[in-house]
């Protein structure tokens, strides 16, 4: 065991008892390189955010330049910061125009606890519906809104007022009522295990909030920038939420979060009392610089529709797996989902496709799903490489083996 894995497992806080455990040293591209000289196709990009990839020169030489410039100079919102500034208005003029304000943050979980403070300001409601299977980040009042009660159980009591309804359900939808501030949703589940749903659902949803008085709150925290075939997931739907709640690959690979809406309703942070929602690094200039990039490089290079084109021809791909152990294949872009037929075989297959060289996960509250997210730069030699990778893999794992676990 090397120094370094040492101290690892002694003094970093560790979030499972089986991690992963790649020493990486450095990455480029859609490949990973480990201190031990092995390579590794990302195909999960770094569960997202990694969108271009590892190392993108264009996004490199941004950061270089803005940390020539400055880094952090004062909390968010109160100097007028190019990187910040441009970011914000390349974002407006690519969002439906009622999402065109933006309000920085470090993450995507930071990013909903500010959309659910809008909604509560604004409306001045006190509840909240959430959807089963959803997964909105591990803060107090993001974690309330999580789907697998699971994941809640060991914290309660958390925040109240959450109502969790089943996901493209149109009947539950009558749940909704005036007592509610806001309904938040993914427009595909990822941790859900790649759920996508009807847009008759979607369009519901909205007229239902619409008739309501409640705010729609779409968190495309993993499905925007391009992940699933359009720049932003709602544009499937033809829906347009009262708020939007971006991260991940909004970054370039950088810490990156925001919370986009209205003049209406983001202005209500900002008085009675004023700096009602506040951060001391949110936006900061060289995420900023970094995520502007990045998503210049995305629509120049048309990674949306590369992703629409190369994912309908992974998912037919990956369909020819269907069998005894993956039960179902599903997937919009590169967002792909393999159903196995149960836990211990889906959890075999993950650690048996990164032995062969390919990182894969399963979802967090679909553990039988294991999800494929590579780069939107990915090549089809490479695409070849990992289903050959998990073909192997599917052959470890198949019959013959001990499924009682």
């Amino acid at each position: 065991m090397s120094e370094l894995r040492k101290q690892f497992s002694s003094h970093l806080a560790q979030t499972s008892d089986s991690p992963i455990g790649l020493e990486i040293s450095r990455a480029e591209g859609c490949w990973l390189y480990a201190a031990d000289g092995r390579r590794y196709l990302d195909f999960i990009s770094g569960i997202g955010v990694s969108n271009l990839g590892h190392g993108h020169p264009k996004v490199l030489a941004a950061i270089e330049a803005q940390a020539r410039r400055h880094l952090h100079v004062m909390v968010y919102g109160e100097y007028v910061l190019e990187a910040q500034v441009r970011l914000a208005s390349r974002l407006a003029r690519l969002l439906p125009p009622k999402l065109g304000r933006v309000y920085f943050t470090n993450s995507g979980a930071e990013a909903i606890e500010g959309a659910l403070k809008t909604a509560r300001k604004h409306t001045g409601r006190a509840n909240f519906v959430a959807f089963d299977g959803a997964y909105h980040g591990d803060t107090f009042m993001a974690l309330s809104l999580a789907g697998n009660p699971s994941f809640r159980a060991p914290f309660e009591p958390l925040p109240s007022g959450v109502r969790h309804l089943p996901y493209d359900d149109l009947d539950a939808l009558q749940a909704i009522d005036e007592s509610v501030a806001a309904v938040v949703i993914e427009p595909v589940q990822a941790e859900g295990g790649v759920r996508i749903p009807g847009k008759q659902f979607m369009h519901a949803l909205r007229a239902r909030c619409d008739a309501t008085g409640a705010l729609l709150i779409f968190d495309e925290v993993l499905t925007g920038f391009g992940r699933t075939g359009k720049l932003f997931a709602l544009e499937h739907f033809e829906v347009v939420p009262d708020l939007v709640v971006l991260a991940k690959a909004l970054g370039g690979g950088l810490p990156l979060g925001a919370f986009c809406g209205a003049d209406h309703l983001l202005g209500c942070l900002a008085h009675d009392p004023p700096l009602g929602h506040i951060t001391t690094f949110g936006g900061h200039p060289l995420s900023c610089a970094a995520g502007l990039t990045a998503l210049e490089v995305i629509v120049s290079e048309r990674l949306p529709q590369r992703a629409a084109e190369v994912g309908a021809l992974m998912l037919k791909r990956m369909g020819s797996l269907i069998g005894p152990d993956i039960v179902a294949v599903r997937g919009i872009g590169l967002l792909i989902g393999l159903e196995f037929a149960s836990v211990p075989i889906a959890h075999r297959f993950v650690a048996e496709t990164i032995a062969r060289g390919v990182v894969v996960n399963w979802t967090l509250n679909a553990d039988r799903v294991v999800r494929l997210a590579p780069p939107l730069t990915i090549a089809e030699g490479e695409i070849d490489l990992a289903f050959e990778a998990m073909t192997q893999a599917l052959s470890a794992v198949g019959p013959g083996h001990n499924r009682e676990r």
